[in-house]
């Protein structure tokens, strides 16, 4: 096989698919979505057939519990993926929308308007569930989606994208708006990422060594889901009881997503009375604690935490504790060591509140409340394609609006240019 014509030829379908989508109003849309959305579920045993041949792979190579987990799907994942689309479906289409108009003085009037991207392509790892919700936002936002899974998804990834597929053509969708490269080669990822011109748009996601080979190598605009270092604070003035519900759901709900808590940062004042019963709970779950010298003289026989654990995104039910001298401490701490993903404060103080909404620089800065929230559906936005650490374009979850880019639009009466 000739990958880089086999890429290209579905990159042109892709740009095919595009042009026709654009035209596509948004009851054609959203008939789709609602239609896709009862296909998965009526057609949910053939996927978690095709899923069990992944994960009967990912367990001959070795991957972990959290890898594995995250690649796993069953009839109730199926039903989560089914009711995204719905709820896409739901949501204001914003192709079209005029954002802002103003008049100049020669009498010309100005606008911008939403417009899709063009075609999108979507590189990521270990988790089918993004097939269906990359394809849904793109769908609706006007946009050509061309998926590039993990080769340990590759059967569940081409039973999902051939049911969206098949069901979106019924409903008069043009084939390629929905386009997967179904090749586990890596050259076919090095040649979409040479495609400028048509290929409009890449967002990787994934682990930071994808991260980083995409953004090196790819001549196209690159919106990344970087790693997520995520931190939460428990300050003097927490109530001690919310700190611990919220700590164990940020590290132990479900540790291998981007948005769990790899470092728990605990203000000195409160730490003798907050970490034994808070770090007995998490060993009782599981979670290999990696302390602080401070948090070891309150809790003795753990891991002392070395400098480069704090750069960690473990994905698996290990934690870093570090006790803080106060809430500057704690943000300085977070300046050095958070990817900018998601950080949160226990606190019932407003003025210390609002002092770190306003100075960690993430994007999303929670407080009272779980990093494990920092998500598009959580948000009301329905899925989404991924959380963007960046700060051109996108910021955090990135759902309709965010695949969107805006043009102008002028309204004359014979204006010309003196």
């Amino acid at each position: 096989m000739d990958i880089k014509q086999f890429v290209l030829g579905k990159a042109k379908e892709a740009k095919e698919g595009a042009r026709s989508l654009a035209k596509a109003s948004s009851k054609q849309k959203n008939i789709a979505l609602i239609k896709m959305a009862g296909a998965l579920k009526d057609r949910a045993g053939d996927i978690i057939s095709e899923n069990k041949k992944d994960i009967e792979y990912a367990e001959k190579k070795g991957l972990s519990k959290a890898l594995i987990d995250r690649l796993t799907l069953n009839e109730k994942r199926i039903d989560e993926m089914s009711q995204g689309l719905v709820e896409v479906a739901q949501l204001p289409d914003p192709v079209g929308e005029i954002t802002r108009m103003w008049q100049r003085p020669n009498g010309m009037t100005v606008g911008r308007m939403r417009v899709p991207i063009g075609v999108i392509g979507i590189i990521y790892e270990a988790r089918p569930n993004v097939t269906a919700d990359a394809t849904s936002l793109c769908l609706k936002a006007g946009n050509a989606v061309i998926l590039r899974g993990g080769s340990e998804a590759i059967n569940s990834n081409r039973a999902i994208v051939n049911i969206l597929r098949d069901t979106a053509k019924a409903e008069g969708i043009h084939e390629g708006a929905i386009t997967f490269i179904d090749i586990s080669e890596r050259e076919a990822v090095m040649e979409m990422l040479k495609l400028e011109g048509i290929i409009d748009l890449i967002i990787p996601r994934g682990g930071e060594g994808l991260i980083r080979t995409v953004t090196e190598n790819s001549r196209i605009p690159v919106l990344k889901h970087y790693k997520g270092v995520c931190h939460v604070f428990v300050d003097r003035d927490a109530d001690l009881i919310m700190a611990e519900e919220i700590c164990f759901n940020a590290k132990v709900q479900r540790p291998g997503t981007c948005n769990a808590m790899e470092t728990m940062l605990v203000d000195e004042a409160i730490a003798e009375g907050f970490l034994p019963k808070m770090l007995k709970r998490f060993e009782e779950a599981g979670v290999e604690l990696r302390g602080c010298p401070k948090t070891i003289s309150i809790y003795p026989d753990i891991n002392e935490v070395k400098e480069g654990d704090f750069y960690n995104e473990y994905l698996d039910l290990i934690l870093n504790v570090k006790v803080v001298k106060d809430m500057e401490d704690a943000m300085d701490h977070i300046a050095k060591y958070s990817s900018a993903h998601s950080d949160a404060i226990v606190t019932m103080n407003y003025d210390r509140a609002m002092r770190f909404l306003k100075e960690v620089d993430s994007s999303a800065v929670l407080v009272n409340a779980s990093t494990r929230l920092n998500d598009g559906f959580q948000f009301g936005l329905g899925a989404e394609i991924g959380i963007s650490t960046d700060k051109i374009h996108a910021r955090g979850p990135m759902g309709l609006e965010e695949l969107t880019c805006t043009k102008f639009i002028v309204f004359g009466s014979g204006q010309l240019r003196e």
